[in-house]
């Protein structure tokens, strides 16, 4: 992974970016990749059926130098299922973060530029649309 060195204007360091062009991509496991499984009934997670379509996309990404980050509602008493089934069903990525609020309607607040793209069922190349989205006032 490429970072580069940010300073602000007085040439004091910054948090590093990824080189231009490389996306830092997050993607959920359960309900996206394979059959939404909670963390109730971990004994599901190893039979798990995979999401048509996801493996392909998400492993296209990961050969074009992007980071495949898996980031789940899992808790770290799953980590070792979750990676044997990613393992089984051939998934490259650099890393998992485990417990992810479970519930949904996530709200990002970050410094840095982000892009959510909700999962409707299938991975699809992206096309560009104009949403509504809340800011801070300035």
């Amino acid at each position: 992974m490429q970072l580069i060195e940010e300073f602000d204007a007085k040439g004091k360091r910054l948090s590093p970016k990824l080189a231009e062009g490389i996306k830092n991509y997050l993607i959920d496991i359960d309900g996206t990749i394979c059959e939404d499984i909670p963390n109730e009934e971990p004994e599901r997670m190893l039979t798990a059926p995979e999401l048509p379509g996801a493996k392909g996309i998400i492993l296209k990404w990961y050969d074009e130098g992007h980071i495949i980050t898996f980031f789940t509602s899992r808790t770290e008493a799953h980590r070792a299922n979750t990676e044997k089934w990613l393992a089984l069903h051939g998934y490259k990525y650099h890393g998992i973060i485990f417990g992810k609020p479970r519930g949904g309607n996530y709200h990002l607040i970050d410094d840095r530029t982000v892009r959510a793209t909700r999962f409707n069922g299938k991975f699809t190349p992206f096309v560009k649309v104009s949403k509504e989205i809340l800011i801070f006032e300035e």
